[in-house]
């Protein structure tokens, strides 16, 4: 008999979702409006301390977000380059140019210096960025007060891609809005889902009022459909909000089962020589969305791809860290800061399965394999 899939980061309800999709059907509030949507944006302008936008995805908040910020036709931003393709990809939407850079060794975020330092040589070129995107890697925040030293020296703004970090704290705050714009996801992988489904936030309301008039085909007020602007078909539905709003009440559940599901790993896998849980800063409390570690290959006796296969084997799932955006063909041509520091994590980085409902049998069947897979 075939063992059940150990899946890496599944969807977890908390019980209460049903009950507001059940009612957006009784009430018939089914599209882009309705109950739901607006209690959702403000239970999640609430916990972020700003306003919210409820939108199709975390890659549309990312899309408004930039263009929000005046990004704009041959405009460079930077990014980091470990990192999904999601936080470059709305770059490109509007015709800028991403500038990757590297990250640094104590969260794996972008590296502060490097921002710094190219901020000042572009300034003296007079061609500062148009925006810097910090993501919050993993569930770990970046270094903020380094990063916003840096960009309000050149008046440069910040979109804090926090996509797969809700629920993380940077120096005891939720992220997100601590830079003008910053961008959620509610994909069925994260931390908390809307099945499909992200956020735009930002403590600026205007921002957030022209993100839901961009968002529902900038059409202007009036009877007759009229448009001024270019708009985009981005918001999130009345029914998907309802599920988000079950979510919220257990976010802070999911982060604690998170968080215990590293831990567990790290400590029932003490005595693996060369294993090792990604660094956890001390600025932040990092909610460990998915429970990565690096692996040293000369010390753990096989390298990361060896222990994905090693767990595929039995039938659980694994993955590598997100490959940096400088080493894929699709942004061959684009100025990379760096690259070092992210290469490695690459090379090194395993993520393990961190569905916050996983049993204590589970993580021991994942334990078991990497176990018998190292050299002890």
């Amino acid at each position: 008999m075939t063992t059940p899939r150990i899946y890496l980061s599944a969807p977890h309800m908390g019980g209460e979702e049903l009950g507001f999709v059940n009612e957006a059907f009784e009430t018939n509030w089914l599209s882009s409006v309705g109950p739901n949507l607006d209690a959702f944006e403000r239970e999640i302008g609430e916990r972020v301390g700003g306003h919210c936008a409820a939108l199709a995805s975390g890659t549309a908040a990312m899309h408004l977000g930039l263009r929000a910020l005046g990004v704009g036709p041959g405009d460079d931003v930077l990014c980091p380059t470990l990192t999904f393709v999601a936080s470059a990809n709305p770059i490109v939407y509007l015709g800028a140019r991403p500038v990757f850079v590297d990250s640094e060794r104590e969260s794996w975020n972008l590296d502060a210096a490097l921002v710094a330092q190219h901020l000042e040589d572009a300034a003296k070129r007079g061609r500062l960025p148009k925006a810097v995107v910090v993501v919050h890697l993993f569930g770990q925040s970046a270094d903020l007060d380094a990063l916003e030293a840096a960009c309000a020296r050149f008046d440069v703004p910040i979109l804090e891609d926090a996509a797969e970090a809700l629920g993380t704290l940077y120096r005891g705050v939720q992220v997100g809005v601590r830079g003008r714009v910053g961008a959620l996801s509610f994909n069925g992988n994260k931390i908390i889902t809307t099945t499909g489904g992200g956020a735009l936030v930002s403590r600026d309301e205007a921002i957030v009022q022209k993100t839901r008039f961009w968002a529902t085909q900038a059409r202007d007020p009036s009877i007759a459909y009229e448009h001024s602007e270019l708009g985009y078909n981005y918001r999130m539905s009345n029914v998907l909000a309802g599920i988000g709003r079950g979510q919220l009440r257990v976010l802070d559940e999911r982060v604690r089962q998170r968080r215990a599901i590293a831990f567990h790993y790290r400590d029932a896998l003490a005595d693996v020589d060369g294993l090792e849980l990604m660094p956890q800063a001390d600025w932040g409390l990092h909610t460990n969305w998915l429970s990565v570690f690096t692996v040293d290959p000369d010390r753990v006796g096989c390298d990361r791809t060896a222990l994905i296969e090693a767990l595929a084997a039995e039938n659980i799932e694994a993955r590598p860290v997100w490959k940096p955006m400088h080493t894929q063909a699709l942004f061959a041509d684009a100025p990379v800061l760096g690259g070092e520091v992210a290469d490695d994590c690459f090379a090194r980085g395993i993520c393990l399965p961190s569905s916050s409902f996983l049993t204590d049998g589970d993580l021991s069947r994942v334990v078991d394999v990497i176990r018998e897979r190292a050299r002890r």
